[in-house]
């Protein structure tokens, strides 16, 4: 953080001039920083001829005692999302490192009860519950506040959410709010030899991946890409503690009111939980040749998956996009047609358990991650296959 040395400090103003955030103003003939403002470009440092502003060492130490690992149970119509179990297999495997419980955040109706019993079955040690009718649906405001008063009563060390549109809106609001480090998008997660939560995540586009850690504020926050984990495994035996919050009035006010809901308009086999997808790429050269994909598709009853390339040439909507900026998958099979395999196209789907790769470039980095290789215009290959399918079917 950046601190002004008053002893050296004229009040000359020039500190000010110089921040374009009007983080710094002159009070009583010296200068003070608004850090809430200040967004550390160090401007002010380099222009300062009196050496009065540094940038101070912020002690990485946590005074307070922090134990648990939650995980936000993110509930859409009284059903627990499939990623919560997914982080539950990982929060366990950090809870374990840290000698700490594993908890989960389950916000709610009464009537939703019967779900924590299948938080309770993949292995949660504690489950805290906090129930009311304004809690049925999704309301960053609402939840948030809940959520961020839960933090501060029981103080957790790590907490992660599914890194879906509720995690996402979710998670920023209580960072924001706790003044935590938080991480968006991981794909992996491990506790380091200082027992920091060390996240990683694609960065540059994709072209490299960032490990970060946030040492000094806690809880240590994370979201999570969905079908890049390992779900926990069912324990019918398990019991877990059930810790029932009851919320404040005001808590439950918000500015916002749903008026109605809407459905997404759905392919017709999710992407993210097909166990075939069979994707398309820039080298289908126009958005008419789809056919051939949707065709394939629909003889293995298959969803259809797309590079950036396609969505971005309008051949193609993004909902059928898998990559570091679309989804992430894991089917069985992954066929990907006139892909060239880079690096952010394969953060979306390199987790597939057997990936076929048709290309007529036989240098095209797919070939790299694909168990069968197929070299030759997909214009004649696709057809093809289509057809003995059909014929063995």
């Amino acid at each position: 953080m950046l601190r002004v040395i008053l002893e050296k400090c004229t009040g000359c103003g020039l500190c000010v001039k110089v921040c374009k955030e009007k983080a710094i103003t002159i009070k009583d003939k010296k200068a003070h920083i608004d850090l809430d403002k200040c967004t550390l470009c160090k401007i002010c440092v380099e222009s300062c001829p009196f050496k009065a502003i540094e940038l101070a060492e912020v002690k990485k130490t946590i005074s307070e005692k922090r134990e648990g690992v939650w995980v936000f149970a993110e509930q859409r119509k009284g059903k627990i999302h499939p990623v919560v179990f997914e982080l539950l297999g990982k929060g366990r495997e950090l809870a374990n490192k840290k000698n700490t419980y594993l908890g989960c955040v389950f916000l709610g109706t009464e009537d939703m009860k019967s779900e924590l019993r299948e938080l309770e079955k993949r292995g949660v040690d504690k489950i805290f519950c906090v129930f009311s009718k304004e809690l049925e649906n999704f309301l960053p405001e609402i939840y948030s506040k809940i959520i961020v008063k839960l933090c501060k009563k029981y103080k957790p060390d790590i907490f992660l959410a599914g890194a879906t549109t509720i995690g996402r809106a979710l998670l920023s609001r209580i960072a924001v709010k706790l003044k935590a480090g938080l991480t968006a998008d991981c794909t992996g997660l491990d506790i380091n030899s200082e027992g920091l939560l060390l996240q990683t995540r694609p960065a540059f586009g994709g072209n490299i991946m960032a490990q970060i850690i946030t040492p000094v504020n806690r809880p240590q926050m994370a979201t999570v890409r969905y079908k890049v984990l390992k779900p926990a495994p069912i324990l019918n035996t398990h019991k877990a503690e059930l810790i029932i919050e009851k919320p404040d009035e005001e808590d439950l006010d918000s500015e916002t009111q749903i008026l109605e809901i809407v459905e997404e308009i759905k392919e017709r086999v999710n992407l993210q939980e097909a166990d075939i997808i069979v994707s398309g790429g820039r080298g289908l050269q126009a958005k008419e040749n789809f056919k051939l994909i949707f065709e394939l598709a629909e003889v293995l009853g298959a969803a259809v998956g797309a590079s950036r390339a396609a969505v971005d040439s309008g051949w193609i909507p993004y909902s059928h996009q898998v990559g570091q900026t679309g989804k992430t998958v894991a089917p069985k099979v992954y066929i990907a047609v006139g892909i060239s395999g880079q690096i952010q196209h394969l953060v979306g789907m390199q987790s597939s358990k057997f990936i076929i790769a048709i290309n007529k470039d036989p240098s095209a980095p797919i070939f790299k991650v694909a168990d069968i290789g197929i070299v030759g215009d997909l214009f004649k290959i696709l057809p093809q296959l289509t057809k003995r399918l059909k014929e063995g079917s």
